[in-house]
């Protein structure tokens, strides 16, 4: 029972959308993200312990059979969950991956990669994040790596 109320606190959370400080953060920490500029991605979904990542195909983010490469996948998922952390800790905190782990499920192929961050669990110094990546192509949405991550909490750096 516990398992199926998790899973429901965590479908309610993700339709929220996060307050308007917690985006302005979030988008201006995305904003500065040279590799996430370099691969064309782009933020499309800020909730409350969730983030949705866009990385739209580019033959650059291609491997040699035309599907994105797993370093795309791996890199936009990696995001995707250190930002979902990032909503829950307060304006001082930063947030780096400790480590994470990516499945791949099925050759990603498709229009669109989507990246879904979400958090499972958030402590005082430790989130785990679970990470979930789609091929996206018209109305088709397919299931292309899942992944765990683990990530700290760390004070933000003086800008």
């Amino acid at each position: 029972m516990g398992g199926q109320a998790d899973g429901q606190a965590r479908e309610e959370q993700e339709e929220q959308e996060a307050g308007p400080e917690v985006r302005a953060r979030v988008l201006e920490s995305f904003g500065r993200q040279g590799l996430m500029a370099h691969l064309g991605a782009r933020i499309t979904r800020i909730a409350p312990g969730s983030v949705h990542i866009l990385l739209p195909h580019r033959p650059e983010l291609t491997q040699q059979n035309g599907y994105f490469h797993a370093g795309a996948t791996s890199a936009a998922a990696d995001s995707a969950g250190g930002y979902a952390a990032l909503t829950l800790f307060p304006a001082t905190s930063d947030v780096l991956t400790v480590e994470y782990k990516i499945n791949l499920l099925a050759p990603a192929l498709g229009d669109h990669l989507e990246a879904v961050g979400t958090v499972l669990r958030s402590g005082r110094t430790l989130t785990v994040c679970r990470l979930d990546v789609f091929a996206v192509r018209a109305a088709d949405r397919k299931p292309v790596a899942t992944g765990q991550q683990t990530l700290i909490r760390v004070e933000a750096p003086p800008r």
